[in-house]
């Protein structure tokens, strides 16, 4: 009985094994220091998740998920893996399953880019599209059955499958990387909500650590999180589905922890936009429009701290790169079929760059 059991867990070992050997063999993202006046007396970080192997934030997510299916024992040789996402979660779940040999399966809305098609295809996923974001998790739970696969439902897990502690999770990088800075405890840590995931695992690490940081939370224009927030009752809250890839969704999803966040920031979309352009004209780092809403947040708390004289620095994240949307935030003619104008939001962020005081 015993080397039977010990045998049912030989392949899950060295997947587990193969897992941990990639995070080793990773070094840890780049702590970009975004300049600003001196005068100012705050300092601005951007962490560049951009660089992990599958491109994005989501390598963390996809890593700890697969990892989470895998000592549940919910993952086994030749299990199919199934997902529900908006394009880059699916990107680097595509990846750890072709690292560990399993086939996988994204469910997404037509719409997503098609740069982030292209990379699932080429990690070995393939993509079945629908025309609704509010189809993707039924189609999503019924193609892991009917395949006999797994479906990963990063909405449920994401808050539950990393170690809020510490384990070389994304909060603990910061503060490690912080440790030698002016302001070693930022005053803000600046994030947008995809699953909830990442904001949990933030809210949680700054209480544990009782660390003197607020977590503020960007969500796009009729996304469903800031009313579950504002309201105190996520069955409740409803939105629409979000013109910002990777952030905001139709419902309150069930990893999202409303109680762990400090303050919420709803983002119109074409300030997303704006604020993404702005950051590759100021700095040269060329990001997704997920970065763009943190951003449109963040000079809101800088311009706040500037006006009460308040020193200190404030840390957010670059969550993918700009490559990833040639075709649709980065065209001019895509932006104007959705009704995305971002000048008038470059135009309040030139403002604020020259005065330090914020009109938008």
């Amino acid at each position: 009985m015993s080397n039977s059991c010990i045998q049912d867990r030989v392949w899950a070992s060295e997947a587990i094994r193969k897992i941990e050997a990639e995070n080793n063999r990773s070094a840890d993202t780049h702590l970009y220091a975004v300049p600003l006046p001196e005068h100012w007396g705050v300092h601005l970080y951007l962490k560049d998740e951009s660089t992990h192997r599958s491109g994005s934030l989501k390598h963390r997510l996809a890593r700890s998920l697969f990892l989470y299916g895998l000592v549940n024992g919910w993952i086994t040789e030749g299990t199919t893996i199934v997902e529900a996402s908006s394009g880059s979660t699916a990107v680097s779940e595509a990846y750890f399953a072709r690292l560990i040999g399993l086939p996988f399966i994204a469910v997404m809305t037509k719409t997503t880019s098609p740069e982030k098609i292209a990379l699932i295809e080429e990690f070995g996923g393939a993509c079945l599209l629908v025309d609704h974001p509010s189809e993707v998790y039924a189609v999503a739970e019924e193609t892991a059955k009917t395949s006999g696969g797994y479906y990963m439902d990063q909405f449920t897990f994401a808050e539950r499958a990393t170690d809020w502690r510490g384990n070389n999770n994304i909060a603990e990088s910061i503060f490690q990387q912080l440790s030698r800075e002016e302001h070693p405890v930022p005053a803000w840590i600046v994030v947008g909500a995809g699953t909830g995931g990442t904001s949990a695992t933030i809210g949680r690490y700054l209480r544990y650590n009782r660390h003197n940081t607020c977590l503020a939370v960007v969500d796009p224009e009729n996304s469903a999180f800031y009313p579950a927030w504002r309201d105190g009752d996520a069955a409740a809250a409803t939105g629409l589905p979000s013109r910002i890839e990777g952030i905001g969704r139709p419902r309150a999803e069930p990893s999202f922890v409303p109680a762990v966040i400090d303050h919420m920031i709803q983002v119109p979309d074409a300030a997303s936009v704006a604020a993404m352009r702005h950051l590759r004209r100021l700095t040269g780092l060329h990001a997704g429009p997920s970065t763009g809403t943190n951003l449109w947040g963040v000079w809101q708390l800088v311009a706040q701290m500037v006006s009460e004289g308040r020193k200190g620095s404030i840390v957010s994240l670059m969550c993918d790169g700009g490559d990833r949307y040639v075709g649709s935030y980065n065209d001019a003619g895509w932006l104007a079929s959705k009704g995305l104008d971002p000048a008038p939001y470059e135009a309040v962020l030139e403002r604020f760059h020259e005065t330090g005081v914020w009109t938008g």
